[in-house]
């Protein structure tokens, strides 16, 4: 098959769906197929045998003085325009701006794919591309959570508004995905909110878990752990992450073992609730923040820590979780969302929104050793047994060859035998 992936932004340490991109696109080319990647800024790191077509934008996001990209060609391209005053209005347009731009390419180029997977930018233009190609569109977790937290989370109405006038895309969201021919989404929970939140036919939706590479993602030498040091991923502006409920447990965690310290992979963005928590705490010599840092210098944060801990308040899967497990790194986590059904029983569960639980099991899991060595040994065999990235893109496989025989009657039109003759019959679908 010709597989176009769409991702409006795809870089792999910007989020989970940057990881998303780079490891599927690989495990569909490892089964032979000619994968290419169609993704707008910041542009991801991709395996040499993946293509990647640029879709271009202002790259707003990525630059420092937003008011240089102002100039009089502007006033020349409405979609350019639209760009930019959203964003200097604070809003997010770039799931709508990279569909117009997709759609364009995919117009011209059509001939070039024999399907389409989207990763959930779900545009507008999902609705023009799925009249051309055979199309499937991967939602990850339906965006409504993060915004009805937010609201809840916000200390005064300005960070209501803002919260409002980013999430400016939902209606979009919510008018398209119930029109889509079919929607892949990567846990059963997220399959449930999908349903609730976008009102979507659940016979439309297909459970297809994410994976993680247990081959880079490995348990490391234990002279490299250092005494009491907990690692997380998050990103400290986003209630979601639930980031400041870990960071409000430290000072008591901290009068048990003094030892203790905080590694975040994620950004420390100034003037935040995190921020200044940690500033009131004094914990600046406590926590530390790595960003935009390799694959490899993120195994190596997990190899230094001796635990783990995941205080989301949701997620449609939870690529933290997984890759820490992965690693054979003690794991406490919430289960809400996807996690539970990454997690399992191989993690100690607290309940979101109580940095008290979370100081109880970090303490616990502290002071109990051979807890800590069955936690490591259960997770890294869940992660080997069930989340392996080279059976997950099997399922992909299947998936893409039923949304192209839906669109053309089985046997008549040839990319449909296409699909067939490439499926390795070595790769187990289910």
């Amino acid at each position: 098959m010709k597989i176009g992936l769409l991702s409006y932004r795809s870089h792999p340490y910007s989020g989970g769906q940057g990881i998303y991109v780079k490891h599927l696109s690989k495990a569909l080319s490892y089964l032979g197929h000619e994968v290419s990647v169609l993704s707008g800024q910041p542009y991801p790191e991709l395996d040499d045998s993946i293509e990647l077509i640029k879709i271009p934008s202002l790259g707003m996001f990525e630059t420092g003085d937003r008011m240089k990209l102002f100039s009089l060609k502007l006033l020349f391209k409405p979609l350019d325009l639209y760009e930019w005053l959203t964003v200097m209005t604070g809003g997010f347009p770039e799931p709508y701006t990279y569909g117009r731009r997709v759609y364009k390419y995919l117009k011209s180029n059509k001939k070039d794919f024999d399907v389409i997977l989207d990763n959930q930018s779900l545009c507008g233009s999902l609705l023009k591309i799925q009249e051309i190609l055979p199309l499937a569109v991967t939602i990850h977790h339906p965006i409504t959570k993060d915004h009805k937290l937010e609201m809840e989370n916000a200390a005064n109405w300005k960070e209501k508004l803002s919260s409002m006038r980013w999430h400016n895309f939902l209606p979009m969201q919510k008018r398209v995905a119930p029109k889509l021919n079919k929607i892949i989404c990567v846990s059963g929970p997220s399959k449930e909110d999908i349903i609730k939140e976008f009102l979507v036919d659940d016979k439309k939706i297909e459970v297809i878990l994410n994976g993680i590479d247990i081959d880079k993602f490995v348990p490391g030498s234990k002279d490299l752990v250092q005494v009491n040091k907990i690692i997380t991923t998050a990103s400290a502006d986003i209630p979601l992450k639930g980031l400041k409920y870990l960071i409000l447990a430290l000072p008591k965690i901290l009068r048990s073992f003094p030892k203790t310290t905080l590694t975040v992979i994620g950004k420390s963005p100034s003037n935040s609730e995190v921020s200044k928590i940690i500033d009131k705490l004094d914990l600046n010599n406590i926590i530390s923040f790595r960003s935009g840092i390799s694959e490899d210098e993120i195994v190596h944060l997990y190899h230094s820590s001796e635990i783990a801990v995941i205080p989301s308040l949701y997620e449609g899967f939870g690529f933290g979780a997984g890759e820490a497990m992965a690693c054979g790194v003690p794991l406490i986590s919430t289960h809400s969302g996807g996690l539970k059904e990454v997690v399992g029983e191989s993690a100690l569960e607290i309940m979101p929104s109580s940095a008290e639980e979370i100081e109880k099991a970090v303490i616990n899991l502290f002071s109990n050793r051979e807890k800590m060595k069955e936690l490591s040994e259960k997770g890294r065999q869940r992660m080997q047994n069930k989340f392996d990235w080279k059976t997950a893109p099997g399922s992909y496989e299947f998936s893409l060859k039923d949304v192209i025989e839906m669109i053309f009657e089985p046997g008549v039109f040839n990319r449909s035998e296409l699909v067939m003759n490439s499926v390795d019959e070595t790769v187990n679908p289910t």
